[in-house]
């Protein structure tokens, strides 16, 4: 990478997001350089794929390695209630037999990785320690990007490198959306939640080794995930309203953590015993949203898109999936030498709307009037349905019916669906 380099595309950050669309647009025969502020391996939470992750981690070429980790395999999901009542778990093959039926549980820091050096093996100009300082524009139009490359260029230095299209992968960062004003937050799910790592806490066995478990607290909208990761591992995490967990409280993150942690006794018995082996950590303000998905010479993906509630495991799914759409939205822009907003983004309706199916969900859960029970006994022919988003399959099946069942179940006033405003048409040509 040198200061005269120019590619077709250049993506901003390593994570699953901006791996999955550099290495779909290598695999498309264009140039593309991936700038990574950090050095991989590194921490990030989100460890639980869904199911239909499958079929990207195929695309991707990665099927073998992750058939040959240590990552232990995700077959179901299971809800407790807050008394600590376990539901019949979703088993993913009563809907969906075959290979896609099962997924994993992964470290990201190993995961995220692998993404990475497969972008490298399949053509990409991969740079980490590339820390972006700006995205230049001529007139509304991404030209290039302004990079410090410290493991390339030892003087620290700033060199612009030029690009036809510019991906914003940053993650929650989101630094395109940011600087565009772009950023739409869901004062409905204003979230924090503190979570840390157990060595040697309780496991299932057989079937259920790497389920997902979902645990309600004694307290409203407040749940832990309970998540089996590779080394006899276990990732563990509150999740509850901003207000509730983080303002007004005394005490430190671990001691909050713990009170919580008193308020759930399914998890309080699963980890007696074990060795907590990481500081606990926290994260504050999930679920917002962007109000474009792409501008002229420029796409957003990931969570530099946007970001949803934890609650169903969608995170690395729809960075996959979107890193996927965008992809191939910018090499037909490419093929046709329109680099426009409306062609570069002419993925977005479709993308927002499977997002939008998984947010309606995650309202229907903190509604205090839903329950999975008591839905499925009123409309036991949408188990299937219901499956199919614990899966993913928003982009390949209909859940329409579900999603209007569950408007007839519980309301939910509160409820706004998220909206991409309509790009300037035209054409814009390099």
């Amino acid at each position: 990478m040198t200061e005269s380099d120019r590619y077709d595309v250049i993506v901003i950050g390593g994570g699953p997001a901006g791996s999955a669309t550099a290495t779909f647009i290598a695999q498309g025969g264009r140039s593309v350089a991936l700038l990574e502020r950090e050095r991989f391996p590194r921490f990030r939470i989100g460890e639980s794929l869904m199911p239909a992750t499958y079929w990207s981690l195929e695309r991707l070429g990665v099927l073998g390695k992750m058939r040959c980790s240590h990552f232990p395999h995700k077959r179901s999901v299971q809800f407790f209630s807050k008394s600590g009542r376990a539901a019949v778990p979703f088993y993913f093959s009563e809907t969906e037999p075959g290979p896609s039926s099962q997924t994993w549980q992964v470290d990201r820091g190993e995961f995220d990785q692998m993404l990475l050096e497969n972008a490298r093996a399949q053509g990409v100009d991969v740079c980490q320690e590339a820390r972006v300082t700006d995205v230049l524009f001529d007139g509304e139009r991404a030209r290039a990007v302004a990079v410090a490359v410290r493991v390339r260029f030892n003087d620290g230095s700033e060199r612009e490198l030029g690009s036809r299209v510019v991906v914003d992968a940053s993650g929650q960062s989101a630094f395109l959306a940011r600087r565009l004003k772009l950023k739409q937050g869901d004062p409905n799910l204003m979230q924090s939640s503190f979570f840390t790592r157990y060595r040697g806490a309780w496991r299932g066995g057989g079937i259920d080794e790497g389920a997902t478990l979902i645990l309600y607290t004694a307290e409203p909208r407040t749940w832990f995930w309970y998540i089996p990761l590779p080394d006899d591992i276990v990732s563990v995490g509150v999740v509850g309203p901003l207000d509730r967990l983080v303002k007004g409280r005394d005490g430190t993150p671990q001691q909050v953590f713990d009170q919580e942690v008193a308020k759930c006794s399914a998890v309080h018995e699963r980890i007696q015993g074990s060795e907590q082996i990481q500081d606990v950590r926290v994260l504050k303000d999930f679920s917002y949203s962007s109000r474009r998905i792409a501008g002229n010479g420029w796409v957003l993906v990931g969570d530099a898109f946007g970001f949803l509630d934890p609650i169903y495991s969608s995170g690395v799914f729809l960075a996959l999936k979107g890193g996927e759409f965008a992809a191939d939205s910018i090499l037909a822009a490419l093929r046709q030498n329109d680099l426009s907003a409306a062609t570069l983004g002419r993925h977005g309706e479709q993308f927002l709307a499977g997002v939008e199916a998984f947010r309606k969900l995650v309202y229907a859960y903190y509604s205090e009037d839903f329950n999975f029970a008591g839905f499925l006994r009123r409309f036991p022919e949408r188990k299937d349905d219901l499956v199919n988003l614990l899966i993913g399959n928003v982009y390949t099946k209909d859940v329409t019916g579900l999603l209007e069942s569950m408007d007839e179940f519980c309301q939910l006033p509160e409820y706004q669906p998220f909206r991409i405003e309509e790009p300037l048409p035209g054409t814009v040509k390099d």
